[in-house]
Parts: structure tokens; sequence; C-alpha cells
């Protein structure tokens, strides 16, 4: 359903489960707008995004990044907005916060909310393919921060979205381990194939990982390019450098 994207007024009834079901799109929004305080944060947004497919979001703080992953989350009741915006169902959300509860250990962590008799079953196959097999009794604050990630994520994975949204899920991490988590997110990526959308500040993360790359900048995508690049990829290949210069460009970073 769309509405006037101008007004900022009224926001309508988004979800559409079917989209789930279709093989062409896990995202598709037209003339998504959304505003706080009177100031337009999303003007105007109209983005595809197929199933099983990973794009990386970049752009500069304040550029509406956050604000279209919540979007897409669901997690924006009350803000004005207006537009098309068609979602599945079945999605998951990684914040850079691995927001664990403190009080739970690490597998009631991956399996809350999780229905169905086998769900510590299905927890423990998670942690296993995150490479935590053993630390199910353990609890969040014996975990190292990259440890508590890979816990974040197999409490997304294991319900098998089909579409996983993840906001700075590494940028508090150390560069050693950020890689790291780099290779596991597209391990298990390749393994459970949903749509994702990574929101980045790091243009290497993105072009490492995106098979598309976006650019908000004030509210709008100024950028959309497909990364035609073989894996695994090299920060040194001239074709991966002639990404990176071109989003830097992109996001006004004078070389």
């Amino acid at each position: 359903m769309a509405t006037d994207a101008g007004q900022l007024n009224s926001r309508p009834g988004l979800i559409d489960p079917a989209v789930a079901q279709t093989a062409q799109a896990a995202v598709r929004t037209r003339g998504l707008t959304r505003g706080f305080d009177g100031r337009v944060v999303l003007d105007d947004v109209d983005l595809d995004i197929a199933a099983g497919e990973f794009v990386a979001l970049l752009g500069r703080s304040g550029s509406g990044k956050s604000t279209l992953l919540r979007a897409l989350a669901e997690l924006d009741d009350g803000v004005a907005g207006s537009g098309e915006l068609r979602v599945p169902t079945e999605r998951a959300v990684v914040f850079q916060d691995s927001r664990l509860l403190p009080w739970a250990r690490v597998l009631d962590n991956v399996v809350l909310g999780l229905g169905g008799p086998d769900a510590r079953r299905r927890g423990n196959a998670a942690l296993d393919e995150v490479g935590l097999a053993g630390r199910e009794r353990a609890w969040p604050n014996e975990l190292s921060g990259g440890e508590q990630q890979r816990v974040a994520l197999a409490r997304s994975l294991v319900r098998e979205p089909a579409l996983l949204l993840a906001d700075e899920p590494f940028g508090a991490l150390d560069a050693l381990t950020r890689i790291r988590m780099h290779a596991l997110l597209r391990e298990l990526y390749d393994r459970h194939r949903p749509a994702v959308l990574l929101v980045t500040h790091d243009v290497d993360e993105a072009v490492s990982l995106g098979d598309r790359v976006l650019v908000l900048d004030r509210g709008r995508i100024a950028v959309d390019r497909a990364i035609a690049l073989d894996r695994p990829r090299t920060h040194r290949d001239p074709e991966f450098i002639a990404h990176r210069e071109f989003l830097l460009t992109a996001l006004g970073v004078d070389r």
C-alpha cells in the first residue's frame, strides 16, 4: 500500500507477509519517509533487496542509516512517516551491543522466545555454528565482546529469518576480532541465505561483505553499487581498491 510521501502525520500498516514467500524481493520500499520533530530523516526512499541478497549500507552520521534499519525492523512505532514498506514477517536484528540478558545463561539467551520441543537442540546447534559449543551454561559476563556478538548472531539465525538486519554489529570490537567476525558472518550467510542489510561506517567492511553497497545521503540513496568481486576478497585487489575509493569519494572523504 502507498500513501502520500509528503505527509508525515500518518503511518499505514506496513507488513506484507506474502513478500517472505516470493523469490524476487525480501524488501521493497516506495516513497518511504520518516521524520522527527518536523525534520525529514528519510526522504522518499525506494529500495529493493532480493531474497538472499547481502546489502551493506554506508552513510555519514545523521544520514538516516539506523532510521532506515529500524523502519525495516518495525521498531519505529510512533515515528511520523509514510510510504510503502514490505518486509517478511520472519526478521531478526543484531545491534552493536549484543543485548544479552545478563541474568540468563548463553543457551537461554539464544532460545529466548523460541517455541517448540526442539528449541534447545536448535539453540545448541546454533552455538556450534558460531564456534561456542560447550559454552551453553556460561553467563554473558564470562564472554569476551566478540563471543557475546557470536551469541547474538546465534540468537538471530536460530530462527531462520528471511531478513537479517545488522546495525553496526562489529563497531565495538577490536580490529582482529572484527576480521574474524566478518569471516563468520559470511560463512553463516552462505549457509542460511537470508537477505541481509548491514549498516556500517566502515567502507572496507562494506566492500568485503556486501553484494551491493548503498550510500545514504541526507535521507536519500545516493549510490547503489554492485560489488562483483570473487571471494575471498583481499584489500590489495585493485578492483577492491577502486570500489573503496569510489565509495569514499561518495561519502565526501578527501583522499
